[in-house]
């Protein structure tokens, strides 16, 4: 017997649990399908537990910072298995504070691993499901090479795993997740390298937040490592790997590897082509501006698609979609421009829009850049001297600002108000215009030259 339903979710995480909860509200019966713990990536192996290991790392460095504000710090230890019992029982009240959610909002929950009998139905176990609507949102997994030994490392998951901190740690990748751990790991006491495929970290970003980062990485005693790529791992004695890599003539002992370079969409269990849902050969499913996929009905959202793969945009993204499908707003969609995001770095870096280089290529000689690079007031007595920098790109004769950029201390916490300025079209005049506050990093945003 098959049961109906409304619409039906594959996929628990934040999109997931988002257009299930919000089309429940609208009055559709819903179900969601998930076999592991809810919340997805966000919740258990990504933002949440890795903004705690970032607030652990910040304090590190402000205990680092403290003597040059009079403070005397004779001894100070830190406990990683004691923060890592505290973060993980803080996911666990997550993981139970989305089953009351789901629950309120009258959202049947089934447990298992969902597959496409046809573009109607779903198999979970012996069971069948079929819906009127049904929404892929079962995210995506950390990549692991083709390369003899690399299952001797570990990935982002992994790093949640460790009950201790790892003496030495190589992390092959250049994106944000590399940079992130490698500065949190460096905080809190480990011996980092990081080994960069190309010549910089973070490529899709402003050369100036490049640029930036790759300065502070070194100096806090990261060793940066760029043009080398591992192609084999091999496991010594005592727990110690030894890693080869292109462009090194010598090998690399690590006692941890850790394996940042990608993630692949959990698209290939789920038997699209049962439905006839197209996917792009990397795994991805494409999508129309509306979350539709090729197959009426059936529709893409978070991870899975093409789009930024960041939290807020598949929450945003599923809760449209339940706003379009039962919430009589035929015309609501997310418009995927002047997505805001952050990179939790050592200092963080926060943008928004165009890069300078896409601006350029988009508007030539119409592209007027704004910037500063100073030392905050917070380190004009501390030891260590990370400079901010900001750049705004600007557009045209009213010079509309396109494009923001930041890195330095609290630039995650700057971002949001200007990014909803800068998604309602505000110019560098509109900057220009609003009384500074004084003194913090933020108003040089509103004083910039």
């Amino acid at each position: 017997m098959t049961q109906h339903y409304d619409l039906i979710v594959i996929g628990g995480g934040s999109g997931g649990l988002s257009v299930a909860e919000r089309a429940a509200r609208h009055g559709a019966r819903c179900a969601l399908i998930e076999a592991d713990r809810l919340g997805g990536t966000c919740v258990n192996v990504g933002c949440v537990p890795k903004k705690i290991m970032w607030y652990a790392a910040h304090l590190a460095h402000a205990l680092d910072d403290a003597p040059g504000y009079g403070f005397r710090l004779d001894y100070f230890g830190f406990d990683w298995k004691k923060l890592k019992t505290a973060r993980d029982a803080f996911v666990h009240n997550i993981n139970e504070w989305y089953l009351g959610y789901l629950a309120e909002a009258g959202v049947e929950l089934i447990r298992g691993f969902g597959r496409f009998a046809d573009a109607r139905t779903l198999t979970v176990g012996d069971q069948r499901y079929s819906a009127d609507h049904l929404v892929i949102a079962t995210g995506g997994r950390p990549r692991v090479p083709q390369v003899p030994g690399a299952q001797f490392g570990i990935t982002s998951d992994g790093f949640f795993e460790l009950s201790a901190c790892p003496r030495r740690i190589a992390i092959a990748g250049s994106g944000y997740i590399a940079v992130e751990l490698a500065g949190m790991l460096n905080a809190l006491g480990a011996e980092v390298t990081l080994l960069v495929r190309k010549d910089q970290v973070l490529r899709p970003f402003d050369a100036m937040l490049r640029e930036q980062l790759m300065e502070r990485l070194r100096e806090d005693g990261i060793h940066v490592l760029t043009r080398t790529q591992i192609n084999a791992v091999a496991r010594l004695a005592k727990g110690m790997l030894s890693l080869h890599c292109d462009g090194r003539g010598d090998t690399l002992e690590v006692d941890t590897l850790l394996w940042a370079i990608g993630r692949d969409p959990n698209t290939d269990t789920l038997d699209l082509a049962a439905a006839g849902v197209t996917a792009n050969p990397n795994g991805t499913i494409p999508t129309d501006p509306y979350q539709n996929t090729n197959v009426a009905g059936i529709y893409a959202i978070g991870d899975v698609t093409e789009h930024a793969q960041l939290t807020p945009v598949a929450i945003a993204a599923g809760r449209r979609l339940a706003d379009r499908l039962f919430g009589q707003q035929p015309e609501r969609r997310l418009f995927y421009e002047n997505i805001p995001s952050v990179v939790f770095s050592h200092p963080p870096i926060a943008t928004v829009g165009l890069t300078e280089e896409d601006a350029r290529q988009r508007h030539g000689t119409a592209v007027r850049v704004h910037q500063t690079r100073f030392r905050p007031m917070y380190h004009a007595f501390t030891q260590r001297q990370p400079p901010t920098a900001m750049k705004l790109v600007c557009v045209g004769p009213e010079e509309k600002i396109v494009g923001c950029h930041l890195i330095g201390e609290n630039a995650d916490e700057m971002l949001q108000g200007f990014a909803v300025a800068i998604r309602m079209g505000a110019t560098k005049h509109d900057f220009d215009d609003t009384v500074a506050i004084h003194p913090t990093s933020a108003e040089e945003l509103v004083t910039m030259r």
